[in-house]
């Protein structure tokens, strides 16, 4: 006979003492069964007062824990740690997202269709209707662009905060990141580690009046470029270093040209700085595409471990509900 299977909501939420009742309230009466989990990291506001009050008062299945280390990624991680259950729903606690949408976020996992399934807050139009930072767009779509075309995907929300997944996801997830590129890290994990995605179309509001972002275009703008460097980097790296060695042996090359041209009309270098500066570029190039190809074969030995660790949990894994 199988068991219902069991589910924790997690809220993640940093002074969001003007959505957390509403929040709480939202998914405890879209999942009645489920545990809900508030993760307040560092609030100087009333959310963990607040939150545990909503919990009682709701008579709901739930908790809250708070982490000291800022940052979303170190409340998920903490969350992911602490928390058992089959299946997990991950959201912000500010309203932007809807609770009663969770029950389509669990069905393909409960269906065993998908190892994450992601509110796509794109393709109904919401989103761009009701987000007021342009900026952070164009950096929505820089990067989705960039992490379809290295994973041969067809993600149309990279970024999404509503998420839900199935617990062999959760139990194997490295959780390396601590801030808000969180979302950014969980997508590449599952496509780099082959899990099955799917997104489902949710609608999207802007936070109630009173609720401030907690987002600044200037520094996560800085953030997404920095995020898609370390995307190249982690997830490419022969890419990454070959690009590099292109770009520096190039370099080399125009340092050098006048050298090379001086010597092949005179048989003579009075250039010696700008023939020192283009050897000393063309090594780094050789260097750059030596270390893509040893951290491509350190990554593809990781691939090898991690699929063989996949398979241990699995075999060690109580039966799916």
């Amino acid at each position: 006979m199988h068991r219902e299977p069991a589910v924790a909501v997690v809220l993640p939420a940093y002074n969001e003492e003007a959505t957390i009742r509403d929040t709480i309230q939202g998914f405890s009466a879209a999942l009645p069964k489920a545990r809900i989990v508030v993760i307040d990291n560092n609030s100087r506001d009333a959310t963990a007062a607040v939150a545990r009050e909503t919990l009682l008062q709701l008579g709901a299945d739930g908790l809250v824990i708070s982490e000291v280390r800022q940052g979303k990624g170190n409340a998920v991680r903490r969350a992911f740690l602490e928390v058992d259950a089959d299946i997990y729903i991950l959201s912000d606690a500010d309203l932007t997202y809807p609770p009663e949408r969770a029950i389509d976020l669990l069905r393909p996992i409960i269906e065993n269709r998908a190892d994450m399934v992601v509110g796509d807050r794109h393709s109904g139009g919401e989103y761009a209707r009701e987000n007021k930072r342009s900026l952070h767009g164009f950096g929505n779509r820089l990067v989705q662009q960039l992490v379809n075309s290295l994973f041969n995907a067809k993600l149309v929300d990279i970024m999404s905060g509503y998420r839900a997944f199935s617990r062999e996801f959760v139990k194997n997830y490295p959780i390396l990141v601590e801030g808000f590129e969180v979302e950014t890290d969980l997508t590449l994990h599952a496509l780099h580690r082959r899990y099955r995605v799917m997104e489902v179309p949710i609608e999207y509001r802007d936070r109630p009046a009173g609720s401030v972002s907690k987002l600044n275009t200037v520094r996560d703008g800085a953030k997404v470029l920095f995020t898609i460097a370390q995307i190249l980097r982690y997830y490419r790296p022969l890419f990454f270093f070959v690009l590099l060695a292109v770009c520096f042996s190039g370099l080399g090359l125009i340092a050098g040209y006048p050298v090379i041209d001086e010597y092949i009309q005179t048989q003579f270098v009075s250039r010696l700085p700008l023939a020192v500066l283009a050897t000393g570029l063309q090594l780094v190039a050789v260097i750059s595409l030596a270390i893509g190809l040893i951290l491509d074969a350190v990554s593809h030995q990781q691939a090898f471990n991690y699929e063989l660790g996949l398979l241990r949990y699995r075999k060690s894994a109580p039966s799916r509900p």
